[in-house]
């Protein structure tokens, strides 16, 4: 199944075309909300920390969506929100003269469809857990510059229900390559670029009917400009672009590729050396295929110990 536009992509000519939206807005909310579309960063996540450093984080993220794309034309209203938690721990150390950072991501929240969409209903449980560590290339404190590559492993382990529409687990496995880099800009101005690729296993069990879902690669870039006020306080803005990902249904393209951009704005403080306050509030800025959200709200705790 796969969207079909109607003129001025407004509204939908049959129950048959209802039914197509929803299952593509399954799929993407399934595909799209644990933790996000992609991999996507907090600026400064690639600042390596002396080896013996470890990190807790916890993280909450409200999205909301009210309005689905296809083919950049809006086919259909309604509202999707998610909340999602993540619990992660970070250890750093040193193997072979590298600096390394071996940790865990484990996504957990709640689903749901409301209005137009409520057919869709509600999930809730926990996500696929994440395995990564980065492997810096570039350490300069000194200069404050740092360049890092890291692998993500998404292992198949959360809540999944191949009869219900929306889901935390996503049951295939997934691989990130991921690259970032800092670097000053001025004295208070600090540069991040991130960019990676990810790859994706199939879903034998997807439907009730046990369809094969198969998705193309995504990739997405992120760049960050941060004002530092002191050593402990600074705002940032960030934009992002996503492309690719288009999915099949036993061999059918839902011609749902990916084409999203979107902004964030937010502050981060230490109000003591060793606890950190990061907030961000975001939207997307266009989407060509799937939900577009109108607001995203991160809150981020950090404790170094």
């Amino acid at each position: 199944m796969h969207f079909i536009n109607t003129a001025g992509g407004r509204g939908w000519r049959s129950p048959v075309r209802r039914v197509s939206v929803l299952a593509g807005v399954a799929v993407a909310m399934q595909l799209g909300t644990a933790p996000a579309r992609a991999i996507d960063v907090d600026a400064g996540d690639y600042t390596a920390l002396p080896a013996g450093t470890n990190l807790g984080l916890l993280y909450y993220q409200h999205a909301q969506r009210d309005r689905v794309y296809a083919g950049g034309n809006k086919v259909a209203g309604g509202n999707l929100d998610s909340d999602v938690g993540i619990l992660r721990y970070v250890r750093f150390m040193e193997v072979g003269g590298f600096t390394i950072d071996p940790q865990f991501l484990l996504p957990f929240g709640k689903l749901r469809a409301t209005d137009n969409l409520s057919a869709l209903g509600s999930a809730s449980g926990v996500g696929d857990l994440i395995l990564a560590s980065t492997v810096w290339l570039v350490d300069q404190p000194g200069k404050k510059r740092y360049l890092g590559i890291t692998p993500f492993l998404f292992v198949p382990t959360g809540s999944y229900d191949q009869n219900r529409p929306l889901n935390l687990g996503e049951h295939r496995w997934k691989f990130t390559l991921q690259a970032g880099y800092i670097t000053p800009l001025a004295s208070k101005v600090t540069l991040d670029l991130v960019a990676d690729v990810t790859v994706f296993g199939n879903n034998s069990k997807y439907g009730p009917s046990s369809a094969t879902l198969r998705q193309d690669a995504l990739a997405q870039g992120q760049g960050w400009l941060r004002y530092h006020f002191t050593e402990r306080f600074d705002v940032r803005g960030g934009l992002s672009y996503a492309f690719g990902g288009e999915t099949s249904v036993d061999g059918a393209s839902r011609d749902d590729r990916t084409n999203t951009s979107k902004f964030s704005l937010g502050l981060a403080w230490f109000p003591t050396p060793t606890f950190q306050v990061l907030g961000t509030y975001g939207r997307d800025i266009s989407v060509r295929n799937g939900p577009m959200e109108n607001l995203r709200f991160n809150l981020r705790l950090l404790k170094v110990f």
